[in-house]
Formats: structure tokens, C-alpha cells, sequence
């Protein structure tokens, strides 16, 4: 059988670093952040889990029935040489306590788990970690998680099985994680509930390892099954499979120790009836630490790119979110409203880019003035298409005149009360349409200073809420008195004038097209239903030109021109009238953000150090 190998200077320069550097990096809290290598150990309960990890630790864990291990156990072993003594650190939260003697361990992780999943029988995501120096083990890293349960018992939550399953998965899912499935002997593989969750998250089986134990319990005649099993014949995986004899209960119960147990194992293995033909590597604990350092070294080499490239990311975008919360508020009465002064400057300067078209969007967002303009096009199309409407009515107006009203005149002669009546009612179907033209670009205007306003005082609440009153108020006035000169413009418009010689010329082009054959005007055979087109098409063209840049002046100059030009005055004030103590008050969850993104860049930086330092020792 197989003996675990001396440390050649390979081993030290090679493996042994690369193990140390994934461990530095978890215990640096990395894994918050990024999926880390590791090998997750899980199985079904009572599948001798806890006593592979106790052969290969050489320290006495929770044993027992129902649900043991109650939280994630990161167990790291480490090797040392035999003149040194064996030492133990059990860190979970903000604690951390010294173990100088195995004994003490099973009693402190209970502990521990007592604290992180309460009293009872339930579990928690919260990680402990085990940390062991010692000449008698492996250097290696395991994540122990929780024994499947099937149904829940005594004081277990009715959904016990649930919150186990999800726990495991959201490791062993994981890429990076290699599954170490203990599984027993005596029972038939394809049943066990652990190689099923393994298999559906790794169905080549290029993740999974499995791990036979209680061979001594086999029945008779079903040694051959478990041979095939072992050989890789039954279930296939990439990995394959090893076996081991841990301590029974007896053993146990006998005083039996690690050192003299594995020797047991080994005498078992060797003089076997069936079992002594295994191939070489495949049974022992000792085979099995061997393996399982080696399953490691080779993942961590595999995957480290691709963790330096995700680090990577998450440091730029780490970064990225942290200035986009700033620096915070600084102490001190003075600091305090230099910056306020400058949160109000920059946020100023914004509404300047605004009310001049200039601010930088990001495609496919458009500047507010080009949303503007588009509502304005919008406008003075539908001006063209009332005027061309008005005049597709002129012929029934016109004729119906003649019928009704025409006197001893001749024909031709123009009738100046029907002109202004049609006049007059096309100015007033043009006034709703200009007041909605008002609220569309107010319904523009709002929310872009309102998202200029998070941008700047997302963080400062008391801030953020006077800026917003302000927008309301005076956006508020602002649009009140646009829309008392849009009335007054369209009563101005009642009033139908036009200087003589524009009139005079505007008339003179409709002519000639009608004269060239252009246009509706062309077509129209009754003298005077033609000539009042011609003096109606002109006026109409002229009034039409006026209303489509006049209104749009009005909107502009109210709407966003003073309408800033106010807001930006208005958030200066605040600068000399108000508390800034109080308007500076940052949100508790920002503030909070804030930290944790600045512990998560610490993190992350140190991180990449690590990695650097071993890139370059490498």
C-alpha cells in the first residue's frame, strides 16, 4: 500500500506555497468577493465524513447522529516539522482562540457553532474556521459542510433538508470548487444523496471525487461491488474513487488513537481477502491526503489566470463604485461648507452644460435639448398640418357663404369677416396643443435636474430633499408663467395683423405658384372661393411661422433658461442661509456602503499583492 511522500524541495518550492497563497487569500476574506480553489467535502449523514477529516487532521470533530457539523468548517492543515509543537486557531466572526492541545478542538468548534447557528439543531452560511499546525498532517485545505438529512428530526426547522441543499450548492456549483463526496461502502452508490447533488452541478464528473468508507461493514459477496466501484466501473468519474477505514465507534470507545488507527487501516487493506488487490494509490488515508494535496496544487495552478483576471475586474469596478460615493463628509465646521460650496458648485455647473446643450451623455441617452427639439419639430409639424387642413375646409366655407350670404356683389370680391372667422378658429385649436407642448418639455425637464440632483447629493438626503423642493417650486412658477404668456400670445393672435409689406409679399408667392400650377389652389375653378385661398394661405403661412418660434422662445426661456438660471441662485443661498451640519447629514446605508466598499478595496488590493508576490516567486 501507499505511503505518504517525504517533502522533497519540489514539494516546498512548489506545492506547498501554492496551498499557502489560496489560504492567505481566504483568510484575507476574498472568498466575500471571489470564488476561491477549494475541496468541499459533503455526504449523506452518517456517511463517516467526520471521521475521514478527523483521520486526516489528526484531531478529534463533532461526531454523532442527526446533523453535526452545523456551519462551513474551513480546515487548514498545514505541516510542520517535528520539532515544533502542535498548535490549533479557531477564528469565526471577530474571534479567534488558541488551541494548544487536539483535545480542545471538538469542544471549541462545538462552541463556535453554538454561537454562529444558536441553540438547537439548525445551521448557519457563517464560516468557521480550523487552522492546524502539525507534524502529523497533510498540507491541505477542506471545506466541511453539513450531512445531507432527508427528514427533519426533533427540534430541526421542517425545512432542514432544504436549507442544507442550499448551503452545499452554493460551493460545490462553483467552478472553482472540487467536491470530495464520502459516500459508504456498504451501501449502493447510485442511492446516495450527495453523489446525485455532485452529478447535477458536475454531470462529466470532472469536479467530483469520491470517497468510500466503512469497507469492514461490507456484506459478504458484495466485495466485488465495491472493487468496481473503487476502479471506476459502476458510476464513472473523472476523479475516481479512493477508499478508506476510518475509526468505528469502538475504536473510539477502545481508546484507539489516529497514529495506531491508521496503522489499523493499513494491516486491513494489505491482508484483505478481496481488497489487498486494489490498485496502488487507491485506499488508505495516508493515499488519500496524498491524492487530495496533489487534487489541490493542480486545481490552484489551473485556475489561478482566471482568478487574477476576476480579481482585476472586481478591483476596477470596486474603484468605480467608491467614487461614485465619494470621500464622505468631512469633519469640522469650515470643512463642512467648503464642501457644500463645491457639491453646489459642481452640481451648478451641470445645470450650465444643461441650459447650453453641452452636458456629455452616453449613447443612446440624448442631451435634453435634443429631446427639446424633437417636441418642437412635433410642434410646428402640427401647425403645417392644421394650416393644410384649414385649407382643405376653405371650399366648403367659401361655397357655403355664396349660397348664404352673397349680396349684389360680383364674384371675386372678398368677403373679410368669413377670413377672419376661419382665422380665428384655427388660432384657437392651436392653443391646447401648444399648452401640451409646454407640459412635454416641463416632463423633460423635471426628471433630467432631478437625476443631476442624485447624481450629486444621492448621498445627503437633507440635501438632496431641499434641492428637489426647489426644483418643484420653481418649476412650478416657471411653467405658470409660460403659461400665462402662451394665452396671451394666442390672444395677441385673435388680432389679425400682419405688416403690410410682408403680407403683400407672402401674397405675391402664393400667387405665382397657383399661377405655375402648384398646389390645391390650382384646382379650385370658383373665383372667389380662389381668391380668399389666396389671401388665406398667406396669412395662414405667416401666422404659422410666427406661433412655430414663438411658442418654442416662451417655453425655453421659462421652462429651462430661467428656470435654472434660478435653481442655480436658489442652491447658492443654501450656502449662506442653511445649517450645512444639517445638510450634509449622510445616509447611515451610504455611509455603510461606503466602508464595506472601502474594506473590499483594502481586501482586494492586498489580494492582488499576495498574487503578484507569488507570480514573481514562482
Amino acid at each position: 500500500m501507499c505511503e505518504i511522500s517525504s517533502l522533497n524541495q519540489l514539494y516546498e518550492e512548489k506545492v506547498r506555497p501554492c496551498i499557502d497563497l489560496v489560504d492567505s487569500l481566504r483568510s484575507l476574506g476574498l472568498e466575500n468577493d471571489l470564488n476561491l480553489p477549494a475541496i468541499a467535502v459533503i455526504g449523506d449523514q452518517s456517511s463517516g465524513k467526520s471521521s475521514v477529516l478527523e483521520a486526516l487532521s489528526g484531531v478529534s470533530l463533532p461526531r454523532g447522529t442527526g446533523i453535526v457539523t452545523r456551519c462551513p468548517l474551513v480546515l487548514k492543515l498545514k505541516k510542520i516539522t517535528k520539532d515544533k509543537n502542535w498548535n490549533g486557531l479557531l477564528s469565526y466572526k471577530d474571534l479567534t482562540k488558541t488551541l494548544n492541545d487536539p483535545e480542545e478542538v471538538e469542544n471549541a468548534v462545538l462552541y463556535a457553532q453554538g454561537v454562529l447557528a444558536g441553540k438547537g439543531e439548525g445551521i448557519s452560511h457563517e464560516m468557521i474556521t480550523l487552522e492546524i499546525q502539525s507534524c502529523d498532517v497533510p498540507d491541505l485545505t477542506l471545506i466541511d459542510l453539513p450531512g445531507i438529512a432527508r427528514v427533519p428530526t426533533g427540534n430541526q426547522p421542517k425545512d432542514i433538508d432544504k436549507q442544507i441543499k442550499d448551503l452545499i450548492e452554493k460551493f460545490i456549483q462553483r467552478q472553482e470548487t472540487i467536491s470530495l463526496v464520502v459516500v459508504p461502502a456498504n451501501v449502493d452508490i447510485a442511492t446516495t444523496e450527495a453523489l446525485q447533488m455532485a452529478s447535477e452541478v458536475d454531470p462529466t464528473g470532472e469536479r467530483t471525487l469520491g470517497v468510500l468508507t466503512k469497507p469492514d461493514l461490507v456484506d459478504k459477496g458484495m466485495e466485488e461491488t465495491v472493487i468496481k466501484t473503487v476502479n471506476n466501473d459502476v458510476i464513472e468519474l473523472k476523479k475516481g474513487y479512493m477508499i478508506v477505514k476510518c475509526r468505528s465507534q469502538n475504536d473510539i470507545n477502545d481508546r484507539l488513537d489516529l497514529a495506531r488507527a491508521l496503522e489499523k487501516e493499513r494491516r486491513f487493506f494489505q491482508e484483505h481477502t478481496h481488497f489487498s488487490s486494489l490498485p496502488e494509490g487507491k485506499a488508505t488515508i495516508r493515499c488519500l491526503a496524498e491524492r487530495l494535496t496533489n487534487e489541490l496544487f493542480e486545481h490552484i495552478v489551473k485556475t489561478l489566470p482566471d482568478l487574477q483576471n476576476q480579481l482585476g475586474i472586481k478591483l476596477e469596478k470596486t474603484s468605480a463604485d467608491l467614487r461614485a460615493l465619494g470621500d464622505g463628509v468631512p469633519p469640522g465646521e469650515h470643512n463642512m461648507i467648503k464642501f457644500l460650496v463645491k457639491k453646489i458648485s459642481q452640481f451648478n455647473d451641470d445645470l450650465e452644460r444643461v441650459k447650453n446643450a453641452e452636458e456629455d451623455v452616453e449613447i443612446p441617452n440624448q442631451r435634453v435639448f435634443s429631446k427639446i427639439r424633437v417636441k418642437f419639430h412635433e410642434w410646428k409639424s402640427a401647425l403645417n398640418v392644421k394650416a393644410i387642413k384649414t385649407e382643405d375646409a376653405l371650399r366648403v366655407e367659401a361655397e357655403e357663404y355664396m349660397k348664404t350670404h352673397r349680396g349684389l356683389e360680383l364674384p371675386g370680391f372678398l368677403n373679410y369677416r368669413t377670413f377672419m372667422s376661419i382665422i380665428k378658429e384655427y388660432i384657437k385649436e392651436m392653443q391646447e396643443p401648444a399648452l401640451k407642448l409646454l407640459k412635454d418639455v416641463t416632463d423633460i425637464v423635471h426628471p433630467s435636474v432631478n437625476h443631476i440632483i442624485n447624481i450629486h447629493f444621492n448621498t445627503l438626503p437633507h440635501l438632496e430633499s431641499a434641492a428637489k423642493e426647489q426644483t418643484v417650486y420653481l418649476l412650478d412658477k416657471q411653467f405658470q408663467r409660460a403659461e400665462k404668456k402662451i394665452r396671451s400670445q394666442f390672444k395677441m393672435e385673435k388680432i389679425v395683423y400682419c405688416q403690410d409689406d410682408l403680407y403683400s409679399n407672402q401674397l405675391c408667392n402664393v400667387k405665382n405658384k397657383s399661377k405655375s400650377g402648384y398646389g390645391l389652389l390650382a384646382s379650385y375653378v370658383n373665383a372667389d372661393v380662389r381668391d380668399m385661398a389666396y389671401h388665406l394661405i398667406s396669412y395662414l403661412t405667416i401666422t404659422t411661422d410666427r406661433l412655430a418660434n414663438q411658442i418654442p422662445l416662451i417655453i425655453l426661456y421659462h421652462s429651462l433658461n430661467k428656470y435654472i438660471s434660478q435653481l442655480q441662485c436658489e442652491m447658492l443661498v443654501m450656502t449662506r442661509e442653511n445649517d450645512p451640519e444639517m445638510l450634509l447629514q449622510e445616509d447611515s446605508v451610504v455611509e455603510r456602503k461606503r466602508n464595506e466598499l472601502r474594506e473590499q478595496l483594502n481586501r482586494l488590493q492586498r489580494a492582488g499583492m499576495e498574487l503578484s508576490n507569488y507570480k514573481h516567486s514562482a
